[in-house]
């Protein structure tokens, strides 16, 4: 009895833990507009990305290895450039369950989910 509570309770620790570094992962400005871009088109350069953004490159790069070490994106390197993509799809769960709370369809038509 007493083992299966504490596997219980460890579960529900990662769990949370789990959770906690998803909604961390999202919980920026450019991050948000990292994931609205690749939710659009699937798999974008950190050039392309740049396009859409105000923002420093070196910025922009911080953001995408933290996302990318969170589990959240995927990397490719294709000769000189690194192509980023959603690999975690809990993220644009997320924002589109945010969007549908608040009222606003300010992104509801932007983020597919496939």
């Amino acid at each position: 009895m007493s083992f299966t509570v504490k596997n219980d309770k460890r579960r529900k620790e990662e769990y949370y833990k789990d959770i906690a570094n998803l909604l961390k992962s999202v919980a920026n400005e450019t991050r948000l507009c990292v994931i609205r871009q690749l939710s659009q088109s699937g798999e974008l350069s950190v050039s392309e990305l740049m396009e859409n953004m105000d923002c420093e490159q070196s910025l922009l790069s911080h953001h995408l290895a933290d996302m990318r070490e969170r589990g959240v994106l995927d990397c490719q390197r294709r000769g000189k450039n690194n192509y980023y993509s959603i690999k975690d799809i809990r993220v644009l769960k997320i924002l589109k369950c945010i969007d549908n709370c608040g009222g606003n369809d300010i992104l509801s038509n932007e983020i597919s989910i496939n």
